[in-house]
């Protein structure tokens, strides 16, 4: 019987996701429980949005929560390298070994062409997605295209009639017609992968047993199922995981939700708890107790226990649950220890304290010149906005406004918070001043306090965000209709 291998492949754009440790905790647990082996991939083919320091954020949140694994970029393995950045030449022999099979062509129409296509294809009412054009090229009319530099990109052949038929381990037959899968780019004009070639190929190559992973790959399993058809691979078993849901049902954003793990870190979660509360998600220990290490998880863990309604994320529940940590798991000392350790041990202190020495005289000034970097959301109200220059709207429309500006930051520091802020109070033709009221209130408690720039800038974007959006609730909220509109003056800008 061969091994039991899984992986965990994660995009490094970002903030660490807790959906990514919730996959990686159900992958840890299978793979462990049948004396397998935990893959820790990278995939950065995305070269314009991935990083190196958000690579660095998820193995330090995955870290932080204990979850380990086995094989990885950092600890290497007898099939690396683990990064896809890396894996260039493994990907150029297998494509070329599609080419000469013919599984796969090159597509040389232009983005015009494509988007002409689509716009068609929508008024047409008819399913979106590539025509086939460039499959009636000649073997001559690719040739001369390449000997003139044409950029193009390769695709994957894809049955016009039938269905696919495919097995999920928690799902039993899935049939999904031919007609609905697009002929998939594999490889772009830049000549790296895209995920879905290079997933089939890194996972194939590192003897990946059984793929779980979350329900929103269901459709795209019949492109890499043709691709291990191609190659006359063997493909894994397949198991699509339940999404994480909002408490209204909709799937897990941070729209709606805190969805960074350094999130759950910064508001003062116990790691154990975090993980006890993903281990919930969908699944039920045989005894149905709801509190249970990683390891008690493991040694109890059955795939098929999984429930396909899609689990909430509640975090009155997770608050719940660390709090039965912190009481029962921590003595009087431990707390201290705990807690002082999550209060001065990390960068937040280090970059708060030259922005407030020189503005104490004793050490009780510290809570009023800086408590609320210590709190989640604020204690605030509406009459907390009142303005001379400025009405609840305006105010709404400032922190509505900074918010989708906060969101657009790729590497979050000082000096982009602040030029997004001056930009966007010059396109409002606002008074900085003005601007920025709003933004104290609803970051810093105060109309009045350090600099909320540094404020924002030391907070991070996931607190920064929750605290935007209570402010707006506060103010009592946006409608449907009010989006909209805000969408639109904000894009017009």
């Amino acid at each position: 019987m061969n091994p039991v291998r899984t992986r965990v492949a994660p995009s490094p754009t970002g903030d660490p996701h807790v959906g990514t440790a919730y996959i990686a905790l159900f992958n840890r647990c299978f793979a462990h429980s049948h004396k397998g082996q935990l893959v820790l991939r990278i995939e950065d083919t995305d070269k314009a949005r991935s990083s190196v320091e958000s690579e660095k954020k998820i193995m330090d949140s995955l870290s932080w929560l204990g979850l380990s694994w086995d094989e990885g970029p950092d600890i290497g393995g007898e099939y690396g390298p683990y990064r896809q950045s890396e894996r260039a030449d493994i990907y150029t022999q297998h494509i070329n070994t599609l080419l000469d099979n013919r599984s796969a062509f090159r597509c040389f129409c232009t983005p015009q062409r494509l988007q002409e296509l689509r716009a068609e294809q929508v008024k047409q009412k008819t399913t979106p997605g590539y025509d086939g054009h460039c499959l009636r090229l000649s073997d001559e009319d690719v040739a001369e295209k390449r000997q003139n530099k044409e950029l193009h990109v390769i695709r994957m052949k894809v049955p016009s009639e039938g269905d696919c038929l495919f097995e999920d381990g928690l799902r039993g037959e899935i049939s999904i017609p031919w007609v609905q899968i697009d002929q998939q780019v594999l490889m772009k004009s830049d000549g790296l992968p895209t995920y879905h070639f290079a997933n089939v190929v890194d996972d194939h190559l590192m003897k990946i047993s059984h793929v779980i992973r979350g329900e929103e790959w269901i459709n795209s399993t019949p492109k890499h199922l043709l691709l291990y058809k191609y190659f006359d691979w063997q493909p894994p078993q397949f198991f699509h995981m339940p999404l994480l849901r909002n408490p209204d049902k909709s799937k897990l954003s941070k729209r709606k939700n805190p969805t960074s793990i350094f999130y759950y870190r910064d508001m003062g979660y116990l790691p154990e708890a975090v993980v006890n509360y993903l281990g919930m998600m969908g699944w039920t220990m045989p005894g149905g107790e709801e509190k249970f290490s990683i390891g008690e998880m493991t040694d109890q863990f059955d795939i098929q226990r999984v429930s396909l309604g899609g689990p909430v994320f509640d975090l009155e529940k997770l608050d719940w649950l660390n709090g039965k940590y912190i009481r029962e798991n921590l003595d009087d000392d431990e707390l201290i220890e705990q807690f002082v350790k999550w209060a001065m041990g990390n960068d937040r202190v280090k970059q708060l304290v030259p922005l407030i020495k020189q503005r104490i005289e004793k050490f009780t000034d510290l809570e009023s010149l800086a408590g609320f970097m210590f709190s989640g959301l604020l204690d605030i109200s509406a009459d907390r906005f009142v303005h001379k220059s400025l009405d609840d709207s305006q105010c709404r429309k400032i922190l509505q406004f900074s918010l989708w500006r906060m969101e657009s930051i790729a590497a979050w520091n000082r000096d982009k918070v602040e030029l997004q802020l001056q930009e966007l109070a010059v396109a409002m033709d606002m008074k900085i001043r003005d601007f920025l009221f709003p933004l104290f209130i609803a970051v810093t408690g105060k109309a009045v306090s350090m600099s909320v720039i540094d404020a924002m800038a030391i907070l991070g974007l996931d607190l920064v965000r929750t605290r935007l959006r209570y402010a707006i609730t506060t103010l009592g909220g946006i409608s449907k209709k009010q989006l909209k509109q805000l969408e639109r003056e904000y894009q017009q800008m």
